[in-house]
């Protein structure tokens, strides 16, 4: 059985989180990370981990989908709790940008970047790796990133272009594989055109995924994601078990000791 980390999981969203996580360590996931995406999830993120002690880690941030539900008092809220909570935390995150035009609508690039631009600013304070939603706004994810000089990113579930994916990859930064890796073109390119090196393994549980047998995730998913990377990249699974763990024993800072 391999050891894997799930690397994002929204496990304040899983009904039955208990059987989901017995079935995960059944899988041979050792360790999840379980991102927040507001103030309600983040609290119920920082209970899960709490209950879970060395195999839920947390990770504390507000999604730019939030943002259009928020005023300047929320969302200041949002980030006190956040900051005052930071010692928990194992990184910031789940934040990003995301320029769909359905989420524009509701939350101006400017207002994402300005709260992007503040919660990058407690990653690089408290010296805290950021996980980043970029969906149609990678260059502007990156730049911000480079521009305030948080060391430590991984682009989750990325499907950007290959020149953003370079600069991400020279910059020391990471991207994860889903079980998308399956299936979309665009996060397919990207996984196979990244470094081993580079990579973690994630779920986003419960994203639905399949384009024809659709299914809703939980971090024993993790299995499919190791798989479709596999074959796409023609490494043997052991292998991507072993570096994408280690990758993620350090990018987080896990207070794990594998043997492998």
């Amino acid at each position: 059985m391999y050891k894997l980390i799930d690397t994002h999981a929204h496990l304040d969203e899983l009904r039955n989180l208990d059987l989901m996580l017995e079935e995960a360590k059944k899988a041979g996931v050792i360790a999840i990370v379980a991102v927040g995406s507001n103030y309600q999830s983040n609290m119920k993120t920082l209970e899960i981990s709490q209950q879970h002690r060395r195999f839920v880690y947390p990770a504390l941030g507000l999604h730019p989908w939030e943002l259009g539900n928020l005023g300047t008092f929320e969302i200041d809220k949002n980030l006190r709790f956040i900051e005052q909570n930071i010692a928990s935390a194992v990184a910031v995150g789940e934040i990003g940008l995301d320029y769909d035009k359905r989420v524009l609508k509701v939350a101006s690039k400017e207002l994402q970047k300005e709260v992007l631009g503040r919660l990058l600013d407690i990653a690089r304070k408290y010296a805290k790796p950021a996980i980043i939603h970029s969906r149609y706004a990678w260059k502007d994810a990156l730049y911000l990133i480079q521009d305030i000089g948080v060391s430590k990113s991984v682009f989750h579930w990325f499907t950007g272009f290959s020149s953003v994916l370079r600069d991400i990859i020279d910059g020391g930064y990471f991207v994860s594989a889903t079980p998308a890796t399956e299936y979309h073109e665009e996060h397919r390119r990207a996984i196979k055109e990244a470094p081993l090196s580079r990579l973690l393994l994630e779920t986003d549980c419960p994203v639905t995924y399949g384009r024809e047998a659709r299914y809703e995730s939980q971090p024993a998913d993790i299995l499919r994601s190791i798989r479709a990377v596999s074959r796409l990249k023609e490494i043997a699974e052991a292998t991507i078990a072993e570096q994408t763990t280690r990758n993620a024993i350090d990018f987080f800072s896990l207070d794990l000791d594998i043997v492998f």
